[in-house]
């Protein structure tokens, strides 16, 4: 299987890739920018791997995405790639919103036409887009979230998740493309920014 991972060199993005390289025998293009938490030395265990490709791509991007798409033929998309962390998206709100939101549709543009494209070799593919709790609002002590809690973004960051979620779930609903939505709540460990 053939997978690209937007946001590779990030914190999760890396610990997936690491993952995938070490633990399955799937082809990985990581395609990331490169910005504030990016970091190639989170994939410097894998980054002798034949199965292993890097591309420093910006996913708002349209013509290079395309060209990704078309040149490694991808099974999957795992995206990872987004502007974080609350206080940034207060200072920079503009950031959030081309990432976040133009970004996740440029990508699921491009899944889409690739989907399209592959035939009978569709009906395996699928668009993985990971996201946040923050989209859910405020917990409080005793509450606790669920696939089914009402959207409450309280941030510009959030509100840019909850975007790229809502447009994640149209292209499954009104296109039929495959998706798969992940809301994850907070991690750490190792390779992680240091203002996480």
């Amino acid at each position: 299987m053939r997978i690209v991972v937007t946001g590779g060199a990030g914190f999760i993005g890396s610990a997936l890739v690491r993952h995938l390289i070490g633990h399955t025998g799937h082809e990985v293009l990581v395609a990331d920018k490169l910005t504030y938490a990016g970091n190639l030395a989170s994939l410097n265990s894998v980054q002798g791997d034949l199965r292993y490709r890097f591309s420093r791509t910006d996913i708002c991007d349209r013509a290079a995405i395309r060209e990704l798409f078309e040149g490694f033929d991808p099974d999957a998309v795992m995206h990872l790639a987004a502007e974080s962390h609350v206080d940034r998206s207060i200072d920079a709100p503009a950031e959030f919103i081309n990432t976040n939101v133009i970004g996740t549709f440029v990508l699921l543009e491009a899944a889409l036409a690739h989907w399209r494209r592959r035939g009978a070799g569709a009906k395996d593919f699928r668009f993985l887009h990971v996201s946040t709790d923050e989209v859910y609002g405020a917990l409080t002590d005793q509450g606790h979230f669920t696939e089914e809690t009402r959207y409450d973004p309280r941030s510009p960051y959030s509100a840019s998740k909850a975007a790229s979620d809502h447009l994640v779930r149209a292209w499954g609903h009104t296109f039929g493309l495959p998706i798969v939505l992940t809301n994850c709540s907070n991690n750490y460990g190792p390779h992680q920014f240091p203002r996480s």
